[in-house]
């Protein structure tokens, strides 16, 4: 599946800010280094350089698109670089201080387990900080993979989609985090977005959500799927004189290792 940097980023001032209050509360002092799991176009990352000037900053992405946008974010960070990896075969090192995932782990069946061993092979002292969305069962979600059910697209989705298994619920990462020997706070956060012009909420999850059907489909078909979930999501989300409310919720975790177990 590829992806968009451009598509992604339209949004960016809704995209971007659950990673500060996410990162906000990271609480480290001067880590070796940093590693930025699923960092996309690499915009984000470079704020963990200019917030660590002195670490090694480590984004790792498994889209050949995206980091070839964010190769031009190392500019001007000596400490900051980009690496193509899946982050299913990723491990923490010793030197390891931070890490931060956002809105990466969805993508990852099972990554429940996969954050488990994360959380056991960091070092005592260092912070974990996570993010994924929480809106799987949202109409913006649910209408998709509805629409994919209907017998046209039946037989050219099955099994593209997946609903609330996605992700877990914040009591779930936050028994994960204490179980790995960690203190640690979940929460989510619902923010009411107000997105601009013509079906805002087909574009917003052209650059995510969407990504997986428009992959296996004909720009024919593609184009077909969206005039159907487009008129749905006009019901389901109603413009307004301000714009269109989106309500989009994110699930928050933050955890750091007990310097003693």
């Amino acid at each position: 599946m590829k992806w968009d940097p451009v598509k992604y980023v339209q949004f960016g001032d809704y995209r971007d800010r659950p990673f500060f209050d996410l990162t906000g509360r990271i609480q480290a002092d001067r880590p070796r280094q940093v590693v930025d799991l699923g960092c996309g176009p690499g915009n984000l990352t470079a704020t963990l350089a200019r917030r660590w000037p002195e670490a090694a900053v480590v984004g790792l992405d498994a889209s050949a698109e995206m980091l070839a946008k964010a190769d031009a974010q190392a500019d001007g960070f000596p400490g900051l670089s980009f690496g193509l990896a899946d982050i299913a075969d990723w491990m923490p090192g010793e030197e390891t201080d931070v890490v931060v995932t956002n809105a990466a782990l969805q993508w990852v069946p099972g990554h429940q387990e996969m954050l488990a061993r994360w959380l056991a092979a960091l070092s005592p002292g260092s912070w974990f900080a996570m993010q994924v969305p929480g809106n799987f069962n949202a109409p913006s979600h649910a209408l998709m993979r509805e629409l994919a059910a209907t017998p046209r697209w039946r037989p050219l989705l099955k099994d593209v989609l997946r609903g609330g298994e996605a992700v877990g619920e914040p009591a779930d990462y936050l028994r994960i985090m204490l179980d790995a020997g960690c203190t640690a706070d979940a929460w989510e956060t619902t923010y009411q977005q107000v997105l601009p012009g013509a079906d805002p909420v087909l574009e917003w999850v052209r650059g995510t959500a969407l990504r997986p059907v428009l992959a296996v489909l004909s720009v024919e078909d593609g184009r077909a799927f969206e005039a159907e979930y487009a008129a749905a999501l006009r019901v389901a989300y109603p413009d307004s004189p301000h714009g269109t409310v989106f309500p989009f919720r994110r699930i928050f975790g933050v955890a750091q290792k007990r310097l003693t177990a």
